[in-house]
Parts: structure tokens; sequence; C-alpha cells
């Protein structure tokens, strides 16, 4: 099954289906329809998973998605073009051009904390660049992973963009799979795991992973402002984000009055 769908997404990419911008851009405007259509459904989902309110589902996931894809849609036509680069001596009187080129068929697998964005960002950054997409949300964030299952086959009908559910065997056998770039968000331990099965085929991978985020708080700081700050970061989504503050340096002349 999983196989299967790759290579539909490999016989798609082949096809040449996914260079044209036009695609492209109607892709990303789709991704959005489906969002502002199921924002909803996708709500509810990450009240189940997540136990978020409308307010932060929409702020964290699907209206920060929504906000990213419009930029991607904005931009692409520039980022896109040939741009003119130096030409070495050897090579003149010749002239040189950087053109990009999409990759091929890349895989995104996403995390449980932000379960729509961290999986439909990379997604479409991949489908703005000209390549097919194999998807694979988290299945710890199951519901919302039930409810992207769902919608995205009745959106994205060509094969370009696919999604496969599942745990550890699905993600395993994912892994077995060619793909021309993997890019994984979440803990290390799996990153590892990622990059020995990339290794097989040689394929790049992008590991977005979890780390250690100090706060920096100076002399010079507006101490209330500061402490807010640090607040709200740390306890946005329950502290489960990757960039929330671990611990704070804080300059010994305010580190009383900051605590």
């Amino acid at each position: 099954m999983i196989s299967s769908i790759v290579q539909q997404s490999r016989q798609a990419f082949d096809s040449g289906i996914t260079r044209p911008l036009a695609w492209r851009k109607a892709q990303l405007e789709t991704m959005i329809t489906m969002l502002e259509k199921h924002q909803d459904e996708l709500s509810a989902a990450l009240k189940v998973d997540l136990g978020r309110g409308v307010e932060e589902a929409w702020l964290y996931d699907i209206g920060f998605t929504i906000t990213e894809v419009k930029l991607m849609l904005k931009n692409l036509k520039k980022w896109t073009a040939p741009r003119k680069v130096p030409t070495p001596m050897v090579t003149k009187p010749g002239s040189s051009m950087r053109v990009p080129q999409p990759l091929g068929v890349v895989c995104v697998i996403a995390p449980w904390n932000y379960p729509v964005q961290l999986l439909l960002i990379p997604a479409a950054g991949a489908i703005a660049a000209g390549n097919a997409v194999v998807m694979k949300p988290s299945e710890v964030s199951s519901e919302t992973s039930r409810v992207l299952a769902k919608i995205v086959p009745q959106y994205f009908t060509d094969k370009a963009v696919a999604i496969v559910e599942g745990g550890v065997q699905e993600t395993t056998e994912l892994l077995k799979q060619k793909f021309d770039h993997i890019f994984y968000t979440g803990n290390g331990a799996v990153g590892r795991v990622v990059m020995r099965a990339a290794a097989e085929n040689l394929t790049p991978v992008t590991l977005e992973l979890g780390g250690k985020s100090p706060t920096i708080v100076d002399a010079s700081a507006n101490i209330a402002v500061a402490a807010r700050r640090i607040a709200w970061a740390k306890y946005v989504n329950a502290g489960q984000t990757c960039v929330a503050p671990d611990y704070v340096l804080v300059h010994k002349s305010i580190a009383n009055e900051l605590v």
C-alpha cells in the first residue's frame, strides 16, 4: 500500500505535472481552501488531541499555516525565477544562470505538538518548489491525523500530493521507499532512525529536532515585559514547543527582581 502510494507520486512527478508554476499555485490555493472549509473540523480534532480552544487552534496551527502558504503564493514567481550569477573566466564569453529545479518526491514526517502547521507548511514548501510530496502526520495526534487523512485526498486528486497514516510500522515502511528529500520534525532519537534509513538511498534530509532554548535578559530590559513574554512563551501550547524557553540567563543586577 505505502509503496504504491510513493510509486504513484513518483509517476506524477515524472509526468512533469508538478513543474509549471500554474500547477504549484493551484495546489497552494487548494491547501488554503481546504483549511478554510475544514477549520471547524480541524479545531475539534485539535481539541481532542491537545485540549486546544478554537482561538489557539486558529492562531498556532490553522491560521498560521494559511498565512505561510499565502506568503509562498505571493513570492513564488520571484523565488523560482532564474538568476544571473558570476561566470568564471575560463568559460568566458559565456554567461551563467542559476535555475531552481525541483528535487522529485519529498517525504514530510510531522510531530504531534503542532500537527497541522508542521505537516502542511513543509509540504507546501515542497509543492511550491515543484515537487511531489508524501505526508505522514503523527499518530500521537490521532484525531488530527484522521481528519487530515480524510480531507487531503478530497482536495488533492492527481497523486502528486499524498498522505499516509499509521504508527511506527507504517513510518518504518515509508522510510524504506526511495525519496529525493526527507523533511522530519521531531525528537533526536527518531531523527537518527530517519537519517540511517535515508542513508540507504543516499537521500538528503532536513532534521528539525528539539533542543534547549535559553532566554537572555540583560540589565537594560524592561523587567515586567520580559517576565510576561517569558511566561507566555513557556506556557503557550502547554509548553510543548521546540523553541519554548528552557532556562533564563539574567544579569545579576536584576535577577532577584525578575524572579
